[in-house]
């Protein structure tokens, strides 16, 4: 097992990694920017070591500046989160080249499934289905185009191969809007991703979003943790997450799991990742995998008892899995609310001082928050300040125990979307489960 190891990232998912570290031992390195002096992990950790200013460009994505920090630290390998850096394949290379570990999959595997469309064209081959489509990407022939568009079948979605986070698409509803739309898409992939290729899709009208969580090792074995359901979006953007999703039965989720599972070995998978899936009419059809870890892995935690960071490291430290699939029990319901520093109805980023931090308890609660009294929500990074989650035996207890919990918790000094997630478990339809991705935008509309 590693004895040092850097972490490259901030906020609560650093002090996630952290924590794990010190239930095993290791010791952990925090880089931060000028503007994150007083994160809780920083405090925390072993060593800290300032990588650049508050600008991600000048920190968390200063790639030379973290490989910097882990020399002049006697580290042995780099954790890098989620967000920033988490799938950058070029990173992952140098890191490795550098003469460490990268805590995460191989560089050409987060290669192959960074880019949708070779991602798409392996998991056929690994016998995962997907959305009817292109196969591949989109040329400069417009009656092709056509063609294509015809035999699938309108609506289409027109995406960008490089694209994410709900970035790089459009909805192409009639023939006299494709090839416009192809062009739109092309130019704005060009710009945001440095990368013009697009693809086609069939448009699914309804579905929901369900993943699965896999963990595979360097010796040939992988195993899938169950699913989870993020169908609650705005804008792409997960909102609410559960596990196990409501309706799967056992069998489904042993039948997708293990085609997850059969797809990291084919791949040769290495460490935590995450394929998800639109679900639509009893179908499954793969969009894309995350290879890192998620935002919303603790709700798989709370139902499997399986700790996925830990996974992480033992994984990246080259140990066998320590589980086999005929350990993983799927028991009880978990559910997540991400706590965002932002107004509730309007969404407009709410940086400040916090004045007042109480954090919710109870059976079955579970916060994961990097904030306390007097800490500074600084403007310069992604909005999100924690997690609530609510572990209980069946879903209704673990929606009892979070609207419970959403009313204890206080944030004082700066605006957050603590009462839109009320509304949410307030809600008759979520509560009744199984809504689709555009439920909560319907809703927020009307």
């Amino acid at each position: 097992m590693f004895d040092k190891i850097v972490i490259a990232n901030r906020g609560e998912i650093a002090l996630r990694v952290l924590r794990a570290c010190r239930e095993m031992g290791i010791k952990t390195v925090a880089v931060h920017s000028s503007a994150d002096r007083d994160l809780m992990h920083v405090r925390l950790a072993d060593e800290s070591v300032c990588i650049g200013g508050a600008a991600s460009t000048e920190s968390y994505l200063n790639v030379p500046a973290i490989i910097s920090a882990a020399e002049v630290t006697d580290a042995e390998a780099i954790h890098p989160g989620y967000g920033f850096l988490s799938e950058n394949a070029d990173f992952a290379e140098r890191v490795e080249s550098s003469g460490f570990v990268f805590i995460g999959p191989k560089p050409d595997t987060i290669r192959l499934m960074g880019d949708k469309v070779s991602a798409i064209d392996a998991m056929r081959k690994s016998g995962v289905p997907c959305v009817p489509g292109s196969g591949g990407p989109l040329g400069d022939d417009g009656d092709e185009n056509i063609r294509i568009a015809k035999e699938i079948g309108y609506p289409v979605i027109i995406k960008a191969a490089g694209g994410g986070g709900g970035r790089g698409m459009r909805v192409v509803r009639s023939e006299a809007a494709l090839l416009n739309a192809i062009s739109l898409t092309k130019s704005e992939a060009s710009t945001a991703f440095g990368n013009d290729m697009v693809y086609m899709e069939k448009f699914l009208e309804n579905p929901r979003h369900i993943e699965f969580q896999v963990l595979a090792d360097t010796h040939g074995n992988a195993i899938h943790l169950g699913e989870r359901d993020c169908s609650m979006q705005r804008r792409h953007q997960k909102v609410v997450e559960e596990a196990p999703a409501p309706g799967i039965t056992p069998e489904v989720r042993a039948e997708m799991g293990n085609r997850c599972a059969e797809a990291c070995r084919k791949i040769g998978y290495r460490g935590a990742g995450t394929f998800e899936f639109l679900y639509e009419n009893g179908e499954f059809y793969f969009i894309e995998m995350n290879t890192r870890l998620q935002v919303e892995h603790p709700v798989t935690e709370m139902v499997t008892g399986v700790d996925l960071v830990k996974q992480q490291l033992l994984v990246a430290s080259g140990e066998k899995l320590g589980i086999t699939q005929d350990d993983i029990k799927i028991k009880g319901h978990a559910i997540e609310c991400r706590l965002n520093a932002e107004d509730a109805r309007t969404f407009l980023p709410s940086p400040g001082k916090i004045l007042q931090f109480h954090a919710p308890g109870g059976p079955g609660i579970r916060v994961e928050s990097h904030i306390y009294n007097g800490y500074t929500v600084p403007p310069y990074y992604d909005s999100m300040i924690g997690k609530l989650i609510a572990y209980g035996d069946d879903r209704n207890i673990a929606l009892a125990r979070m609207r419970t919990a959403l009313s204890e918790i206080i944030i004082d000094g700066i605006n957050t979307n603590i009462a839109l997630h009320e509304d949410i478990c307030r809600d008759l339809g979520f509560i009744s489960g199984g809504t689709n991705i555009h439920y909560l935008e319907k809703k927020l509309e009307a």
